[in-house]
């Protein structure tokens, strides 16, 4: 069975998936941030942004930084 994400933050086009990982030191989290975009019919993610998505890349960082901190409380 596929590992899930623990959660998806999205605004608009940029999204943050967050991934857990237990490890010999306890559980972690990895965040994955991309910006999806369509190609023709077929949607598509890219790690490359530009200067007009950093403020929404800024966002859903601080939003999944938020939640983990919420959660670990």
């Amino acid at each position: 069975m596929a590992k899930q994400p623990v959660f998806e933050i999205r605004l608009g086009r940029i999204k943050a998936v967050v991934w857990q990982n237990e490890t010999e030191k306890g559980t972690r989290h990895n965040v994955q941030v991309s910006r999806l975009y369509k190609d023709g019919e077929e949607w598509k993610s890219s790690s490359s942004f530009g200067r007009d998505d950093l403020p929404l890349v800024a966002k859903v960082c601080d939003l999944a930084h938020t939640r983990l901190f919420g959660d670990a409380a």
